[in-house]
């Protein structure tokens, strides 16, 4: 990492800033690649497939009949329209047009529920382990991270009793994330009603709820938003968007549903940081949702094909052991067994057998023992990477 100037004086909050480790592994592998290794990547969480083309094509119209110019700072009218719509027919919640703010990436809506609700004294709670940009960004805020222990035995669900145990007086703010990033965990419907019921008793919390891969699911599991609970209206935030449904990474294109209350302060913020979303990917955000979904089952279906192979085929490697996850696109297996730390595996398999993952302790302290798999690629890579595996572990571990 470069050092800044010795004479230039950084803020403080500079050095609370954490990163994503799997942009650092993606371009250690692009690097290994350039020197002529076959590098298979299975770090990198975003799908392996193509935007469709009706999407693609919606942009290119946007551009081709002039939408050129800035945005209301919260999306176009008709955008935030077909998000309420969409939310309708997906959960059977009615939300406002008016309570969607539209951004370039979910992490801008992290950023923004960090920045309401954290200050030095502020609690927030967040998933460990979890998206690492939580922590990070709870941290910049000024607030203290407290971390919500998820458990293998539960397949990397929450307890709520656990997180409501956890819940103080300086508590702003709960982050919850199902399906989940890193362990592809859902949290079931009765823990959800549990915890629901719980922060009846503490009205001063707000949940931000990320759902940005509520359309991923698997062996008939049904996502719960956390919008449909009426025992929370006007303190959940919703974080969702088009990047792992439609797989529109690059598109930067993402939104948020805010309670009544924050909606002004969610567009200054906007304002202040990014004026607006590029006007084509919002059409293009248009089409996704009021368009076709067959290309989005297709994909779905895929990923439960991978998962099946993945899952089973991680069993079989001496010193792993995998639960099934419910959602996402990510396998998280116990790798205690090899008698490695996660870090030290992670770095091995890569320069050594040529297999790009991410350690668990990337996602906070607790994922200590695990490895991150994210199957957005095909059968045969993940064939091959496991047989890379294999071979590697036999060779090096006992």
């Amino acid at each position: 990492m470069t050092q800044p100037h010795p004479t230039l004086m950084l803020a403080h909050r500079m050095q609370t800033l954490g990163t994503e480790t799997a942009f650092e592994v993606l371009a250690r592998a692009k690097a290994l690649e350039a020197e002529g290794r076959s590098i298979i990547n299975l770090g990198i969480g975003q799908p392996d497939f193509r935007t469709p083309a009706h999407i693609v094509e919606a942009g290119i119209k946007a551009l081709a009949d002039g939408h050129h110019g800035y945005t209301p700072a919260p999306g176009i009218p008709q955008l935030r329209e077909a998000v309420a719509a969409d939310l309708h027919r997906r959960h059977g919640v009615e939300v406002s047009p008016s309570r969607v703010v539209v951004v370039p990436g979910g992490k801008v809506t992290m950023f923004f529920a960090m920045l309401m609700f954290g200050e030095p004294g502020a609690e927030i709670l967040y998933p460990n382990p979890g998206f690492p940009i939580y922590e990070s960004a709870i941290r910049f805020s000024g607030a203290t991270p407290v971390p919500i222990p998820l458990h293998e035995e539960t397949g990397f669900s929450f307890k709520a009793e656990e997180v409501l145990e956890r819940v103080t007086k300086q508590t702003r703010l709960i982050v919850l994330n199902s399906p989940a990033n890193p362990t592809g965990g859902v949290v079931p419907k009765e823990e959800l009603d549990k915890l629901v019921a719980g922060l009846v008793r503490f009205p001063h919390v707000a949940v931000l709820s990320d759902e940005i891969y509520s359309a991923m699911t698997y062996d008939g599991a049904r996502h719960v938003s956390l919008l449909s609970y009426k025992e929370l209206e006007g303190r959940v935030i919703l974080l969702d968007g088009w990047s792992k449904t439609y797989a529109m990474t690059g598109w930067r294109l993402g939104y948020a549903v805010w309670p009544d209350a924050l909606v002004d302060s969610a567009t200054r913020l906007a304002v202040n940081c990014h004026s607006c979303v590029n006007a084509s990917a919002q059409w293009a955000g248009i089409a996704a949702l009021e368009g076709p979904q067959d290309e989005v089952r297709k994909m779905v279906a895929a990923f439960a094909e991978r998962r099946r192979f993945i899952v089973d085929a991680l069993n079989r490697l001496p010193g792993f052991r995998c639960v099934k996850p419910g959602g996402a696109f990510y396998a998280f297996p116990n790798v205690t067994g090899t008698g490695l730390d996660a870090k030290t595996l992670q770095t091995r398999l890569l320069e050594e057998a040529g297999v790009a993952t991410i350690a668990g302790t990337s996602f906070g302290a607790y994922g200590e023992g695990f490895l991150r798999f994210s199957y957005a690629a095909s059968l045969a890579e993940l064939e091959e990477a496991v047989g890379r595996i294999r071979r590697w572990l036999e060779k090096n571990t006992a």
